[in-house]
């Protein structure tokens, strides 16, 4: 091979390159490369290496499990420990002040939120891969644990007959019994979770996140984003609904939210919308000054602080009935077993759960651990959250993963590890300890408007569905159905809806791929579409067909019908239309208006029929020998026939499949292909497959392709060995056309065979049969 060309002196210029070697099909490759065979390893050989141990494999092992191992011996103390400290704080703050706002979304008591943001931490710093997250609750996995909790325990569940003292009979709901069902059913759900991550990290199936796509997860946390809103809003207004589940839920209580309007509170309304606005604007100076503010300012936390304030030295509750947190146990329950006997009714539940928190925690963790050059193990991030739920379902928790906003303050105020989560789980420890009962006071309305004031990101997602519409529709069509399906089927439904969705364009896109007519471009090995270059040529009487897909039994259909299109004709067709005309002619010699002769048939009147090329040099008639005798004539097909069947034109006599995008054929794309083949053969049309990859061969010899008419010599390494090879067949071949067909009729007349230059005229005979033979 040389690069270029060269003179002395001078350099080559690298700019172009000249290739001199042989033209390759697929045997002549091999005989001039010899492929490397395959690692063949027995059953047994590959357990022993499983189970085999060592010091470095056992070491090995363990730090897979404890990823501690690896970072803690690494840590730099004086470089990061202040900074994990700093980032550590603030992080903890937030999380206290969301951990009470999320347990409304998960529908427990506001204190279940402290343990919620506090327990997951605890396992995740010994087993988690990632450096930055923080662990703790999530509004939209809250969401979804709110849901099935609000099924399985809803209000009318535990009315109770309450007498007053004037003896009148009311019916209440028994608060106290229904927080205790729904904390059980929260932690047991989390429990349920954690087993399922579990036992998916064990089998090594983290790569079953990737089937969430991008545009999957924005549209179902958009959708997410606005069911939480709606969950919120009727908490910010003080208005009483039920609680609504399944398909429709949201439009059910949205409007049972403005037929109640009028009793909206206006003392919790103020705070609301007060604290929505102070947060998303301080909120928004973080953003725009995060390079001059070293340290985020925690908006919710004074937000909170000042609101409770006013709230205990106002009286909110008596003076204006305003809805407050009330109580907030302090130090920790003991732990308690789940409620094993309730995993029947929410496990699929608890699968879509466990893989939206897992999901929504290995992207986070992707994100950042690009940005600072590591990487997480997506199976050990399943074991990670798995330990962590099963251990914090035990002390009442609800299931936890990362939060996106929480995640940022850990990142952006310096947080270098997971010392900085162990010390944001600390502040949260003080919480529960020591500050619980001066939250009490706080009114509900605050806490929404902050889970609400933390939707603004994703709210901004559907600015993507532009984006993805100029990029690719299909992506931008799976965004807003799972939006769409999410908000009105419910988030599980909506969900796997969004999911068949998404595999359904895929689907689609493989049952429908793009295919097109190449061409070369004069004077290269390049081969591009015809339609796309105004410069690209077809080689003369050959058809080059890209199929940019794998080749199995759904869309097999459509590469028969590109095929079709791009040729010009049915092969089937053609052929039935040749065997057609044959039939006509042999009853056309049986009944005497066409005869035979060595320069070919003529007719009753002496004319020649001009579809029919003559000898140049008859042999003479005397050389014949006896009666039975194989005449040969040559056929035109693209000519006028000396019979009315309207035979199609075929201007081809090469075909080309190019393989390259073709990543596996089935079985019955095999024997599809194989009939093509025949198809093409039968009319003289040669069939050639270039630029197939090394397993597709080894499929189509498992598969029975190959046999005494189709061999591998029709394989190329490229499309231009392909052409060039077609090329030198050309130049060598006989004077014979290739499109022209030999067709022998034999002459079973036992006469004297009569030629018309001698007037011997001679009538022939023809067996169907041999003329179908003769024919294909």
């Amino acid at each position: 091979m040389a690069a270029g060309g060269r003179t002395d002196g001078a350099l080559p210029d690298l700019r172009r390159y000249v290739v001199a070697r042989p033209i390759y099909n697929e045997p002549s490759f091999q005989e001039d490369n010899e492929s490397i065979p395959g690692p063949s390893t027995t059953l047994r050989e590959r357990a022993q290496k499983a189970c085999s141990c060592s010091k470095r494999r056992a070491l090995q092992i363990t730090k897979t499990f404890f990823p501690i191992l690896e970072w803690l011996p690494k840590y730099r103390l004086k470089e990061w420990l202040l900074s994990d400290i700093i980032s550590g704080i603030s992080t903890g703050l937030v999380a206290t002040l969301q951990g009470l706002a999320y347990a409304l979304l998960a529908a427990v008591p506001v204190g279940y939120g402290l343990y919620s943001a506090f327990f997951p931490i605890l396992t995740y710093f010994f087993l988690g891969t990632s450096r930055h997250i923080s662990v703790g609750p999530f509004p939209v996995v809250s969401l979804m644990v709110g849901s099935v909790v609000l099924s399985m325990a809803p209000d009318e569940n535990f009315r109770v007959v309450s007498s007053n003292i004037t003896g009148l009979n009311k019916t209440v709901i028994d608060i106290d019994a229904r927080d205790a069902q729904r904390v059980i059913i929260a932690s047991t759900i989390t429990f349920l979770v954690g087993i399922m991550q579990l036992v998916l990290g064990a089998l090594q199936i983290g790569f079953i996140v990737r089937y969430l796509a991008d545009p999957l997860v924005g549209g179902f946390t958009t959708a997410a984003a606005f069911q939480v809103f709606v969950s919120q809003l009727k908490i910010v207004l003080n208005v009483s609904t039920q609680n609504y589940n399944g398909v429709l839920s949201i439009i059910y209580t949205l409007i049972e939210i403005f037929e109640n309007i009028g009793t909206t509170n206006i003392a919790d309304l103020i705070a609301g919308l007060l604290t929505i606005v102070i947060c998303m604007v301080v909120k928004e100076i973080n953003d725009r000054f995060r390079h001059k503010i070293r340290v985020p300012i925690p908006i919710e936390v004074i937000v909170t602080i000042v609101a409770a304030g006013i709230s205990y030295g106002v009286d909110l509750e008596k003076k204006y009935n305003a809805g407050i947190v009330k109580s907030i146990p302090s130090g920790f329950l003991p732990p308690e077993p789940p409620a094993v006997n309730m995993f029947g009714d929410m496990m699929a539940s608890a699968f879509s759960i466990a893989i939206v928190a897992y999901a929504i925690a290995v992207s986070v963790g992707k994100v950042y651990a690009t940005k600072y050059d590591y990487a997480i193990d997506g199976n050990q991030e399943f074991i990670a959250f798995g330990v962590s739920n099963v251990f914090s379902g035990a002390f009442s928790c609800f299931v936890a993963t990362t939060a996106l906003s929480r995640t940022a303050v850990q990142e952006s105020t310096g947080g270098k590890t997971q010392v900085a989560g162990i010390i944001s789980a600390g502040i949260v420890l003080i919480a529960i300890v020591a500050l619980g009962k001066l939250l009490e006071p706080l009114q509900k309305s605050v806490l929404a408007a902050v889970v609400i004031a933390n939707l603004k990101g994703m709210f901004m997602q559907v600015l993507d569905v532009p984006r993805l519409w100029r990029q690719s529709k299909a992506d931008a069509l799976i965004w807003v159905f799972t939006c769409i399906a999410s908000i009105i089927l419910g988030l599980d439904l909506g969900l796997l809806a969004g999911l068949v969705f998404a595999l359904l364009t895929v689907v689609l896109r493989v049952q429908f791929p793009s295919w097109g007519t190449l061409g070369n471009v004069p004077g290269t090995d390049i081969y591009k579409k015809v339609t796309r270059y105004k410069n690209v040529i077809e080689p003369e009487g050959v058809k080059i067909l890209r199929f940019s897909s794998p080749i199995f039994y759904a869309n097999i259909d459509g590469l028969r019908s590109s095929l079709k299109s791009s040729v010009g004709f049915d092969a089937v067709r053609v052929y039935n239309k040749r065997l057609k005309a044959l039939r006509k002619i042999q009853k056309l010699i049986k009944k005497g208006k066409l005869k035979a002769t060595k320069n070919g048939i003529i007719s009753d009147f002496g004319t020649t029929n001009e579809a029919f090329e003559p000898d140049e040099d008859p042999e003479d008639p005397s050389e014949l020998d006896v009666p039975t005798k194989e005449v040969e004539v040559q056929v035109d097909w693209n000519s006028d026939l000396p019979v009315k069947v309207n035979v199609p034109k075929v201007p081809l006599h090469s075909l080309i499949f190019d393989f390259g995008a073709v990543s596996f054929m089935d079985v019955v794309a095999v024997r599809a292909m194989k009939t093509i083949v025949k198809e093409f053969e039968r009319i003289d049309v040669r069939v050639y497959i270039a630029s197939h990859l090394d397993h597709i061969m080894k499929n189509l010899e498992l598969c029975d392709f190959f046999d005494d008419s189709t061999q591998k010599e029709m394989f190329f390494l490229t499309v231009h060995d392909a052409v060039l090879h077609i090329q030198s067949q050309i130049l060598h071949k006989d004077s014979q056309d290739p499109i022209f067909e030999k067709i022998s009729l034999l002459q079973e007349s036992k006469e004297p065979i009569e030629f018309t230059e001698t007037n011997q005229s001679e009538e022939l005979d023809v067996q169907e049969e041999a003329m179908r033979r003769l024919a294909s």
